[in-house]
């Protein structure tokens, strides 16, 4: 169990944005959660020119240790094969459920050849900031999911694309459990948008979710440092 510490923005409450602290026993990556079938195989077709084989089923859940998540702006990989994909992060918490934006920083190299390890030998960086998810759940699809990737010095868009393109939470968290209730101390990143460009490393990486609604985005920012594995 690994513990992280959140700051509450409830849009719905006059209180202040209180820091929570979490207790997170199992962290989940949904796979292909793509509502458009179409997408999804855009995305496999996008991993299948890395060596990336096809999933047997759509969509999957790899189980990872709940110590990679971490709301650092730094995360340390082995090689400079690795990437992020900005998700919305799903976090059970006693204040109900909570949406911050997060990466499944990815080592692609390892990925070629298996994917779940590749998703467990990286950190997956999280916003500090978390939305409870009943102020959005009204107009989930309005939301907007954008990252940038930081590569030689230059800030690109990486991707970007409407919620509506993924899974519903209700219908992913039904797909997960066969139920309706998303398990306690649990947090699940719930599926990545196509990228613009081409898969590769970055410097760093910028996360958003865009609330057109509410005129409130959460964003986070990470630098990735690539680590002398022998010296």
């Amino acid at each position: 169990m690994s513990k992280i510490r959140l700051n509450l923005h409830s849009f719905s409450s006059q209180e202040s944005n209180p820091s929570i602290e979490l207790e997170i026993n199992r962290l989940i990556v949904a796979g292909w959660a793509g509502r458009n079938i179409e997408a999804i195989e855009e995305h496999i077709a996008e991993l299948e020119e890395l060596g990336v084989k096809r999933p047997t089923s759509v969509p999957c859940f790899y189980q990872l240790s709940s110590d990679l998540l971490t709301t650092s702006n730094e995360i340390q990989v082995i090689e400079p094969h690795s990437s992020g994909e900005v998700e919305c992060v799903l976090i059970d918490s006693e204040h109900g459920l909570l949406i911050a934006i997060g990466s499944d920083h990815t080592d692609r190299k390892v990925e070629s050849y298996n994917i779940a390890i590749s998703k467990q030998v990286c950190s997956k960086p999280i916003s500090q900031d978390a939305w409870l998810y009943t102020d959005v759940a009204d107009h989930w699809d309005a939301l907007v999911m954008r990252s940038y990737r930081m590569i030689n010095g230059e800030k690109e868009l990486y991707q970007e694309g409407q919620t509506s393109n993924l899974l519903a939470i209700p219908d992913l968290i039904k797909k997960l459990t066969q139920g309706d209730q998303f398990p306690k101390n649990h947090a699940m990143l719930c599926g990545t948008q196509a990228v613009l460009t081409q898969i590769s490393h970055g410097d760093a990486f910028y996360l958003e979710l865009y609330d057109p609604i509410l005129n409130r985005t959460l964003t986070h920012h990470y630098t990735v440092t690539t680590l002398d594995m022998v010296q």
